[in-house]
């Protein structure tokens, strides 16, 4: 499921400002060590971000000190959290004192019987990262479009808190979702077509023998006073382990920008569960902003997580409010607990795949740590047509809720899916970056009954391939493969000039994708030659190399090839990210998992 953990005090550093009165509490009920209190400089350093690193940094993570306590210490310290952390914690019930002091012990022990503070419970999918394939014999690559964002901001928050490179799951790094967290100086769409499309070619940073291409689909940005109405539902988790700052207090400030953004022709119901489902709003009006602010600011955590019949409540809120024509989205905003009533993943999703075809959609926000279950959030949005973001800090939540509103919300094209055909008189061999766990079978792709990515308005996609040209050392195997618009590959001499490859097409790149209202795709396609290479890589193609060298880094793929932390900043350094906040923080971010590793 991921690399192994280091046992060390970093893991402390986010969680020390929000549970260091718990900690005076387990230490006092245990009788642990009573000297010394907070390390110098820890109430100084910030609960995230990339400033102030040096205090913590200097924090020492001696034996005995409030970062470490002994296995008995902790298991006599959860018992006394359970039997009396009402007095300390006035309205936490029992149960959730338990079950609050449960997710905060590490699964582990380290030397000497030590147990640590951590988060064990969070979930990723595994990933098998893709490799070459041969032109000769896969001339088609197929996969489903992605325009989530978790994984970076998710790894951001790892980041932030202290990790290092051996400390984050691979399963948590998916490349294609941190190249689409940013943004591109990408073609605008033709009239008439939904995307516009740019290709950049050039040699790649990583392996001298090989090309990178980076593939850019953009939509139009949509001017929110013409947008469609929406019909929202926020499904929001009130559990007892949702009762900290960085979980419901951020969803509840998260909520209150989104709110601003609604008008008159909105509607906007609010379902919460912890030990039951409980309808906070009903169908209120966009316009009636004080209503809704005060549901939201009403929120607390309690309880355990047993949602009953919560989602099958919030779609049939969603459909009593359905808004022909509109965006009927539900909104489900958890820190990993996904128990809505329906408990049984697959069941999960059967249900927003039926009410996807309704019409209701469903997008997923992740808040906090310890629980986090990526693996759960993100198959259920990718199968309700929806998006899945983590909300990491308050300018997480601006991004995807003011100034990408229109891009998570209002889906302009639906079941978009690539397929790129290689000419192998060109190209030899190419691998797909990321998209691992969006690939398709090549007859899926003109399956209209096929379900695939959605994008919205004012989305981008970027994909990158690593090539390797027909004028590359080495000969490609040949296979004959009927039906191909390129051939087999006959074509390929015994000797292939750089001269001959520049005069081929290389690929041609098929999109298929339905309108938001229809049942039936449509199909468009570019070709692409050797003209699009460029000795001087583009600006946007270099970023986004950095990206991807990035994760391979982070996941220590066996095609980073000369990728390392040097190179990933001298890409940087030769960008302007002047005027980007991502990109500059994208950066800062790479020098902080350089220095904690």
């Amino acid at each position: 499921m991921g690399k192994g953990r280091k046992k060390g005090g970093n893991h402390l550093r986010k969680l020390a400002g929000c549970f260091l009165l718990l900690w005076m509490l387990l230490l006092s009920a245990c009788g642990g060590n009573k000297e010394g209190a907070v390390p110098e400089g820890w109430a100084a350093a910030p609960e995230a971000g990339l400033a102030g690193d040096a205090a913590w940094e200097e924090a020492p993570a001696e034996e005995g000190s409030q970062q470490q306590a002994s296995a008995e210490e902790l298991s006599a310290a959860t018992e006394a959290l359970a039997d009396g952390a009402e007095g300390a914690f006035p309205g936490l019930a029992k149960d959730a004192a338990a079950e609050l002091s449960a997710q905060r012990l590490y699964e582990g022990y380290g030397e000497g019987g030590t147990a640590h503070w951590g988060f064990d419970t969070e979930e990723y999918n595994a990933l098998e990262e893709s490799g070459f394939r041969m032109v000769s014999v896969n001339p088609l690559s197929t996969f489903s479009a992605d325009v989530d964002t978790a994984s970076y901001s998710n790894v951001r928050r790892m980041i932030s808190d202290g990790y290092g490179v051996e400390e984050i799951p691979e399963g948590a790094v998916r490349i294609e979702e941190m190249l689409n967290y940013f943004s591109y100086e990408y073609a605008a769409p033709k009239k008439g077509e939904p995307f516009g499309v740019t290709v950049h070619i050039a040699d790649c940073p990583w392996n001298e023998n090989g090309k990178l291409m980076q593939l850019g689909l953009q939509t139009e940005a949509l001017n929110l006073s013409e947008a469609p109405e929406s019909n929202l539902v926020f499904l929001i988790d009130v559990s007892g382990s949702m009762d900290s700052e960085d979980k419901l207090g951020l969803l509840q400030r998260a909520f209150l920008l989104l709110t601003e953004q609604l008008t008159a022709k909105d509607r906007v119901s609010i379902i919460t569960y912890a030990g039951d489902e409980r309808v906070v709003l009903e169908g209120a009006r966009g316009d009636e902003k004080e209503e809704i602010a005060a549901a939201v600011e009403g929120l607390f955590a309690s309880g355990s997580t047993n949602g009953s019949a919560a989602i099958l409540r919030a779609y049939e809120l969603a459909g009593e409010y359905y808004i022909k024509g509109g965006n009927n989205r539900i909104i489900l905003a958890t820190d990993g607990d996904l128990n809505v009533g329906i408990t049984d993943e697959s069941s999960l999703k059967e249900l927003v795949e039926e009410k996807r075809q309704e019409g209701i959609f469903l997008s997923v926000m992740g808040f906090g740590t310890g629980n986090i279950k990526d693996n759960k959030m993100e198959t259920l949005a990718d199968n309700g047509n929806g998006n899945y973001t983590y909300i990491d800090s308050y300018g997480e939540a601006k991004k995807v809720l003011v100034e990408e509103l229109g891009a998570n919300f209002v889906t302009v094209a639906k079941d978009v899916k690539f397929q790129v055909e290689f000419n192998p008189a060109a190209v030899t061999a190419y691998r797909l970056l990321g998209y691992e766990n969006r690939s398709l079978a090549e007859e899926d792709f003109a399956d209209d009954k096929k379900d695939a990515g959605e994008i919205g308005a004012g989305h981008s996609v970027t994909v990158l391939y690593e090539l390797i040209t027909a004028d590359s050392d080495g000969e490609p195997p040949i296979r004959e493969l009927p039906g191909l618009k390129y051939g087999s590959g006959e074509v390929v001499e015994e000797i292939v000039t750089k001269e001959d490859v520049m005069k081929e097409e290389w690929l041609t790149i098929s999109v298929r994708y339905k309108e938001p209202e229809e049942d039936s795709s449509k199909l468009l396609s570019y070709p692409v030659s050797g003209s699009s290479y460029r000795k001087k890589m583009h600006e946007d193609m270099r970023f986004a190399a950095a990206v991807a060298e990035f994760g391979m880094v982070i996941r220590d793929s066996e095609y980073k090839g000369s990728s390392s932390f040097d190179s990933i900043l001298k890409l940087l350094e030769e960008c302007d990210l002047s005027g980007d906040e991502y990109k500059e923080e994208f950066y800062y971010l790479v020098k902080k998992l350089m220095r904690n590793s």
